[in-house]
């Protein structure tokens, strides 16, 4: 006796990764190089989830520039677009540098000009949170795309 089988679709990983300089340049560049690498998986440029990565990925990479930064290394960004969202890492090499994770970020005084960044990781990211590594960290957050492509 044969037993039906559902059929499954299949599970598609993409990998993008990219180390960049730890300085404001390669912060912006990374912004650009995700909304590249995004468009040319499918999602196009101004779309909400092209928008939403391309700032989380800026503001981890100011983040990795700004805090993590250790002179002569680099920082490391790698975007993964796996079944129903795109996974963000920024990874830094500074040892004992470790930012507050979901629940624990608290918005800076009124008159600061700095500290949202991680406010708008939270808000935006569907999820995320912060892992040690040797050395250094990684911010990683995910995105959901939705479950049908836009027009």
């Amino acid at each position: 006796m044969t037993v039906p089988t559902t059929p499954q679709r299949p599970v598609t990983v993409r990998v993008f990764s990219q180390r960049l300089s730890a300085t404001p340049r390669g912060a912006r560049l990374a912004r650009r190089l995700a909304a590249q690498q995004l468009h040319d998986w499918g999602i196009p440029h101004g779309t909400d989830a092209s928008d939403t990565v391309a700032l989380i990925v800026a503001e981890l990479a100011a983040n990795a520039v700004t805090h993590g930064r250790v002179p002569g290394r680099d920082f490391e960004l790698r975007l993964t677009l796996v079944t129903g969202g795109v996974r963000i890492e920024v990874s830094d090499a500074r040892a004992g540098s470790h930012p507050p994770g979901p629940r624990e970020v608290h918005p800076p005084c009124p008159l600061d000009e700095s500290g949202r960044g991680l406010l708008l990781v939270d808000a935006l990211a569907d999820r995320w949170e912060v892992l040690r590594r040797q050395p250094g960290k990684t911010v990683r957050a995910e995105v959901d795309l939705p479950a049908t492509p836009p027009p």
